[in-house]
């Protein structure tokens, strides 16, 4: 709380007046502190661009033997600059893994996955470019781990199941009885809507990009209406899945072009002029 400070007002010589001044208090606004960004960790590269750093290497297909030894020599890599193969092979004490390029005495060098992997510390550029860039196997019978990459892909898979799931939960009944009916065909009519909404939920998150595309296809819904149609004898497909009737009348509603699925042909049918007065008809007849 701010004190009360006596003080005289008025001239010199004249009656002095004692008033209270009251004194307002300064507040003093703190510094604002910049919060450092975040960094990501790099590193120092050789001058063919070739990033210097540790690297672990695993064989294909999770394979994880005791151990494995790779062939080191009689190798061939296609150098698209010089325009030929040049033979290479690992060794312990060359600069290079050409072996036209070899100087002096040759050590030869031995490489060994234990249980299916191998770590190779930045030290070692010669070895980490042999089994990444030279050797024909590189990518085939084991691969580079790279972590960035790795979480990249993971972070969009990730994504992409959280974007599925999202859009399984927001859709009508009927549009998840339209897409399960693709997934497991008319077993769907036999199904309550509770075990459509988690068989929706189980598709999104397993096969998300299957999940996305049946729902950005526009003709889905009608393709359902017209397997519907069929399976409740509103309308028939004939045996050869060439033509459809009405149940009924036996009467012609279209014929399916070669080459494709019946429904789909239908489902592009029912936009037309014609097709839009049977789809109204069908509809009323289903419910």
């Amino acid at each position: 709380m701010a004190k009360a400070k006596k003080a005289y007002a008025g001239d010199p010589g004249d009656e002095h007046v004692e008033k209270n001044v009251v004194e307002t208090p300064v507040m003093e606004t703190p510094p604002v502190v910049k919060q450092p960004k975040r960094k990501e960790p790099t590193n120092r590269t050789t001058i063919d661009g070739w990033e210097i750093k540790d690297r672990r290497y695993m064989l294909a297909d999770n394979k994880t033997p005791l151990s494995y030894s790779m062939r080191t020599k009689e190798l061939y890599y296609y150098d698209e600059e010089k325009g030929y193969e040049r033979e290479i092979q690992y060794t312990e004490n060359q600069r290079t893994p050409f072996v036209e390029d070899f100087k002096g005495q040759v050590r030869p060098g031995r490489i060994v996955f234990r249980e299916g992997v191998m770590f190779v510390p930045k030290e070692k550029v010669n070895l980490q470019k042999f089994l990444s860039v030279y050797h024909p196997q590189a990518g085939k019978t084991w691969y580079e781990v790279k972590p960035v990459q790795k979480a990249n892909t993971q972070l969009e898979t990730l994504n992409l199941e959280v974007d599925a799931m999202i859009a399984a939960r927001q859709l009508d009944i009927d549009m998840v009885e339209a897409i399960m009916r693709v997934e497991i065909g008319s077993a769907v009519s036999k199904m309550t809507s509770k075990e459509l909404k988690r068989d929706i939920l189980v598709l999104a998150k397993e096969r998300p990009v299957l999940f996305l595309e049946l729902c950005a296809d526009e003709n889905i819904h009608l393709r359902n209406i017209g397997i519907k149609a069929v399976e409740g004898n509103v309308i028939n497909l004939s045996d050869d899945q060439r033509t459809f009737t009405w149940a009924s009348t036996k009467r012609k509603l279209m014929n399916v072009p070669y080459n494709e699925h019946p429904y789909s042909a239908l489902a592009a049918w029912f936009k037309t002029d014609e097709g839009m007065a049977v789809l109204q008809s069908i509809e009323k007849q289903l419910k």
